[in-house]
């Protein structure tokens, strides 16, 4: 903003320079008037937004996906015409951004999930079939890989300075081909928001924690492609949008880029996210109300011998602050969850009878005790949830599966118990027992999954590996 308002000055000096000398009679030449003018309004259009896409575009992909989907009949007629289990071939959009000269792309793993084929077509519409790295449903990252040497990359900056009211750009290929070209669209806003924290809701599907709210145009198509600052940075990759109609409103949402490197670099060394483990768990579901009453974030339970107990810490501890991040409701606490891995450790204020204190928390993966594989298909039995068990349970949530029978070895496994509704695992969002089925069946073999439920009216989470 202030280049463009020193660009305007320019052209006001001019245009008064020019007064003067017509009042002088020495008026300038009208071609050389004309070309002051000209240079004026071209210098004053170019700003930094303008600089800012210039310097990422090139290194904006779309991503064409094919996933196969399950047909139904369209009538009663056509059931007796369609094989039984006829599947077509639907094909998906989203975006990309290049993250090295060899070919690395990160994009969404909402836009990758279930395909068959993948094909990553660059902003001069050279397409390459892309192999999949890696994908991680609870961060929605997934990381491709196509054969191509010197490609243009983005450069990759931080997000954890980002200020609320600052310009950022989205861009990204919302239309695919429709648009006739393979050029990426750019729209641009302001960050409105940091660290925000959203719980499924409705028809939103995921739990995002920790996110960069942006009232940039986000629309289909633009998931995957970077948000970026106006130094010409990613800051963030866009994953989702707040749409009571499917477009943009304004509320849009990018993983913060620093999560999104930690999560690919996982995924291209190990094929997996390793999934950090304090050894505590705090109050599930704590509202505004419980964080105004406590200060913070009470802590339940302890596991003997980990890292919370090795630091000083017990149940009963109210967790006040993480990293310099105040801490107030639970999902603050999976956020930084969220961006930790094994190895990391995390400096921690807490407050035990009336005193303050701090530790510094060890990060290690699941100890192999609690990473025990569960064949969760044989051991739990589901249904879906309706209006009548809602109201005669009390349960607060609209959508999901509850469990009314469920073997001791997988209650002990999974934290997991008869009673539960469960209503998301990873991002994908569990409307009935057949989504429950389905999703646990597609997770057999592929890392950990996170779980997360309602019980006795409040939301918890739990992981897990499923086999």
């Amino acid at each position: 903003m202030v280049r463009a308002v020193q660009h305007i000055t320019c052209l006001s000096i001019l245009l008064a320079t020019a007064v003067s000398l017509s009042g002088q009679g020495r008026t300038p030449a009208p071609d050389t008037a004309r070309r002051a003018r000209s240079a004026a309004i071209t210098d004053a259009r170019h700003s930094v937004i303008v600089d800012a896409a210039a310097r990422v575009a090139p290194a904006v992909v779309s991503v064409n996906v094919v996933r196969p989907q399950q047909q139904a009949p369209e009538d009663p007629f056509a059931m007796f015409f369609m094989p039984r289990g006829y599947e077509r071939q639907m094909e998906g959009y989203g975006s990309g951004v290049i993250i090295s000269p060899d070919g690395v792309v990160i994009t969404n793993q909402h836009v990758t999930t279930g395909a068959t084929q993948i094909v990553v077509t660059t902003r001069e519409g050279n397409d390459y079939p892309a192999k999949l790295l890696g994908e991680d449903p609870l961060t929605d990252i997934a990381v491709l890989k196509i054969e191509a040497t010197g490609l243009a990359t983005a450069p990759l900056g931080r997000s954890a300075d980002l200020t609320v009211g600052e310009w950022v750009v989205a861009i990204g290929n919302p239309f695919a081909y429709m648009l006739g070209n393979s050029e990426p669209s750019v729209t641009a806003g302001v960050v409105s928001a940091v660290g925000r924290n959203l719980l499924l809701s409705g028809d939103q599907a995921g739990v995002y924690v920790g996110m960069i709210q942006t009232d940039a145009a986000i629309n289909p198509g633009n998931s995957g492609g970077p948000l970026v600052d106006v130094r010409g940075e990613v800051v963030g990759v866009n994953s989702s949008i707040f749409s009571p109609s499917g477009g943009s409103v304004g509320i849009g949402f990018a993983i913060p880029i620093e999560r999104a490197q930690r999560v690919a670099t996982e995924l291209r060394r190990y094929g997996h996210v390793r999934r950090p483990w304090v050894g505590l768990e705090v109050v599930s579901g704590a509202e505004l109300r419980d964080w105004k009453r406590a200060g913070g974030l009470r802590v339940t339970t302890v596991a003997a011998g980990g890292p919370a107990v090795r630091a000083g810490l017990a149940a009963g501890d109210v967790l006040l602050n993480v990293r310099g991040r105040r801490l107030r409701t639970f999902l603050d606490w999976e956020a930084v969850l969220l961006d930790t891995g094994p190895g990391d450790s995390l400096v921690v204020a807490y407050r035990r009878d009336g005193r303050a204190h701090a530790a510094r928390l060890g990060v290690t993966d699941l100890p192999s005790t609690l990473a025990e594989k569960v064949s969760i298909l044989g051991d739990l039995q589901a249904v879906t949830l309706t209006a009548l068990i809602r109201q005669e349970r009390n349960i607060q949530t609209e959508r999901g599966a509850l469990i009314y029978n469920m073997g001791d070895a997988a209650q002990r496994a999974t934290g997991l118990q008869p009673g539960d509704v469960i209503f998301q695992i990873n991002r994908q969002g569990v409307g009935s027992a057949e989504d429950l089925r389905r999703v646990f069946a597609a997770a057999a073999g592929a890392g950990p999954v996170t779980v997360w439920f309602e019980r006795g009216g409040v939301v918890g989470r739990t992981t897990f590996y499923v086999q």
